[in-house]
């Protein structure tokens, strides 16, 4: 194509581009672009998310390192910061407040130690989850990783110092005359779900934590309160036995979750702790509420993907 110009000459004018008139979308869509940090698919999250696993066992065990590196005690704490709370409830609760009610007293230590740390382990999860985004901005806006990685790797932190705990609490099943069975090869199973469970409610909070710091203020209220209603210091059936309280109440509080993972741990590990003392369909309970806090709390954290770190 030419055309005559001002001076009589002949200028040849380029041919028309094979993109004029495409959209931004278009064009990215015809030469295969997408748009920078954009969520992936599910199932291509998930394999992202697996291929990272060296990544976050690494990063929950550096965390875990560092918990207490400017302690005196070092690690030490990891169990001790436990076990003083549990002292403070037996002489709070059991001594004071007559706690022990239902539960034989040769067994109440035992009970005791176990609730707090398994409670400990949710209660630790959860308010790491919180933080997660908030606390790592740094890390998040500088590199590229699927954000699941965090809230999941301190969950995985918390599994670990827990079983740093789980040592001493064997040391005191056997003071109190609870020795090794094969129940206690349930504890493992228990764990594994209690785990999942964690991961679930990491990965929501991580996500309403990513958008309002000031959760991270107000979860710990709401644990203590959870804490409570969920039998760490007493037996939850015995407590409200004279209390006239509907017998719904007290099936809602024995199925609730961390009441349910908590029962788990003390049947297998405490000999005079059977399973009178659980509620109906405990297994299907535990199995139930680490499917459903897993599943929706990883579609949930999925869904905001593209927006942690920005804003």
């Amino acid at each position: 194509m030419s055309e005559t110009t001002h001076d009589g000459g002949v200028a040849v004018s380029a041919p028309p581009s094979p993109d004029e008139g495409l959209t931004a979308a278009q064009l990215a869509a015809k030469y295969g672009l997408s748009v920078s940090g954009a969520r992936p698919s599910l199932p291509e999250y998930v394999r992202q998310l697996w291929d990272r696993r060296h990544f976050i066992l690494a990063f929950s065990r550096a965390k875990l390192t560092a918990q207490y590196s400017q302690a005196k005690l070092g690690q030490l704490w990891q169990v001790a910061t436990p076990l003083l709370n549990a002292a403070v409830y037996f002489f709070i609760f059991g001594l004071l407040l007559g706690a022990r009610e239902g539960i034989p007293h040769d067994i109440y230590v035992p009970f005791l130690v176990t609730g707090v740390f398994v409670f400990t382990f949710t209660q630790s999860s959860v308010l790491a989850g919180v933080r997660a985004i908030s606390g790592n901005l740094g890390l998040v806006r500088a590199l590229h990783f699927p954000r699941a990685a965090l809230p999941v790797s301190f969950a995985l932190q918390q599994l670990q110092q827990l079983l740093y705990s789980l040592v001493v609490l064997v040391v005191i099943m056997l003071a109190f005359g609870s020795y090794p069975d094969l129940s206690w090869l349930l504890v493992a199973p228990a764990l594994v779900l209690q785990f999942v469970f964690n991961t679930g409610l990491a990965l929501i909070f991580a996500r309403m934590g990513s958008k309002t710091p000031d959760l991270a203020q107000l979860m710990p209220f709401v644990l203590r309160t959870w804490m409570y209603a969920s039998g760490v210091m007493f037996s939850i059936p015995a407590m409200l036995a004279d209390k006239n309280v509907p017998g719904w109440l007290t099936d809602v509080l024995q199925w609730n979750p961390a009441a349910i993972y908590m029962d788990l741990v003390r049947f297998a590990m405490i000999d005079g702790y059977g399973s009178s003392y659980l509620p109906s369909h405990v297994w299907a309970f535990a199995l139930g509420w680490a499917v459903l806090a897993g599943v929706i709390g990883f579609v949930y954290f999925w869904k905001a993907e593209e927006r942690y770190g920005r804003g």
